[in-house]
């Protein structure tokens, strides 16, 4: 301990700092999952991961069309001829084919209501990296943003650890379905003044994440004219913009501007990434898109910092190129979202549990297992969530890990597994609710 002490004072604050946020519930459910990998024939009574967003429910589609375009890779027969010229490319603006196709895509994603300008296009290392970067645009060490909760956990991560930002929780209750008002916003951004804090914008996810709902276009509008109002920042976390499976539609943030006569262009931006949309978190594709020119250049300059590689730019050019592809992609996975949404919710019905209702998007879904707690506590919820860990081996997330204010609400992604392995969750849910003797029509 005393040999740990005195590294540590040779150490920088953020070596030694314990804010990176991996202390949370939301990542030791990650950890029992490590340790205990389901597997359908050699660890069929493993921990079946439901805390992780992926979207792998179209992954045949994407192989298909692998091997109908090998020229798509530099590293194969077909593509060699690219490799030198892509090997060698190390422009931090990224290949202006690259982001040509990305603007377009966005365009595509939201309905061809909106344009983007491909210069405004700035790379970086995931939306990880998207959000910590215009943090340090935007802000110093002690100001603040205003996030509505509950929210992503690890934003706690993603915008405070290096930024030293602080996040400022605006409260939203299931009484209205956690619906932001500005009202809401409005309550935080006075208490934060109140105690000296330097608020320096809101940042919304739209779709939500962990509510799976979307903003309508009146709220955004109110919204929009808050940032205005305050001269304060709007940053629009929008990477489940593809996952809205039923009505209403997405309502993007540059739609909204579209409309408007008087706000300020400079106070709006969007972080966008094809790690949800497409199903690629491991291509660290993250993408801003700011309305202000300095904060287009500096965040430029700071994507030297977490690039794309050129190669992953260059494939994904020819994918998203492909027009015919990209329509018929984003309608299917429209639509097997929008059924293992619907397979999920039905069959959690079947034994009594809820779940927020006006879930429209995203690659999860809000559970309610109030009913279940033995009492309305976060020690309780905790302590169930121990449970259906450990016992049940599903790692769901518990929605004290998304600083929600009311216990006993759960994330479950199911978007990652196959059919089968549904299957399984269910059965496991099923019996253990079953076996508690409760159901979740009790109500709270």
């Amino acid at each position: 301990m005393e040999k740990e002490n005195r590294s540590s004072q040779v150490l920088s604050r953020i070596a030694t700092n314990d804010q990176h946020g991996e202390n949370s519930p939301y990542f030791h459910g990650w950890n029992a999952y490590e340790r205990n990998r389901f597997h359908p024939t050699q660890n069929p009574q493993g921990v079946l991961q439901m805390g992780l967003a992926e979207n792998q429910l179209c992954f045949d589609l994407i192989e298909k069309w692998i091997k109908e375009n090998p020229n798509a890779s530099i590293c194969t027969r077909e593509g060699a001829n690219k490799f030198k010229e892509i090997a060698i490319f190390q422009d931090y603006h990224g290949l202006e084919e690259f982001r040509h196709a990305v603007a377009k895509f966005m365009e595509k994603v939201r309905d061809n209501r909106v344009t983007f300008d491909p210069d405004r296009i700035v790379m970086s290392g995931g939306a990880t990296g998207a959000n910590e970067t215009i943090m340090f645009c935007l802000a110093d060490p002690g100001d603040a943003f205003l996030v509505p909760s509950p929210y992503y956990p690890a934003f706690d991560r993603d915008l405070r650890w290096r930024t030293r930002v602080q996040i400022v929780p605006v409260d939203c209750h299931s009484s209205n379905g956690f619906r932001l008002t500005r009202a809401a916003v409005e309550v935080a951004y006075k208490k934060a003044q109140e105690s000296n804090i330097n608020v320096k914008g809101l940042i919304l996810t739209n779709p939500s994440n962990p509510l799976g709902t979307t903003f309508d276009m009146e709220t955004l509008k109110s919204l929009v004219a808050f940032v205005n109002e305050k001269n304060i920042h709007l940053v629009c976390d929008e990477i489940y913009s593809a996952t809205v499976f039923s009505s209403p539609r997405f309502i993007s943030v540059a739609e909204v501007i579209q409309e408007l006569e008087h706000y300020n262009r400079d106070l709006i931006h969007i972080i966008y990434s094809l790690s949800k949309d497409l199903g690629f978190p491991g291509f660290r594709v993250g993408i801003i898109y700011s309305y202000n020119d300095i904060v287009v250049s500096c965040a430029r300059k700071m994507s030297s910092f977490g690039l794309v590689s050129s190669q992953t730019q260059h494939f994904l050019t020819s994918l998203l190129s492909d027009e015919k592809f990209v329509d018929n992609f984003l309608s299917e996975s429209k639509k097997r979202l929008a059924k293992r949404h619907h397979d999920f919710t039905k069959g959690l019905e079947q034994v009594g549990i809820s779940c927020l209702k006006g879930s429209n998007s995203g690659l999860f879904f809000w559970m309610d297992l109030g009913p279940l707690l033995k009492e309305q506590t976060f020690e309780a919820e905790l302590e169930l969530w121990s449970v259906i860990v450990d016992d049940v081996r599903l790692n769901v997330s518990p929605g004290s890990s998304f600083h929600g204010l009311e216990p006993g609400w759960f994330r479950v992604c199911f978007a990652n597994m196959d059919d089968q392995t549904v299957e399984v969750a269910l059965e496991r849910i099923r019996t253990f609710v079953l076996n508690n003797g409760k159901k979740g029509d009790e109500g709270r």
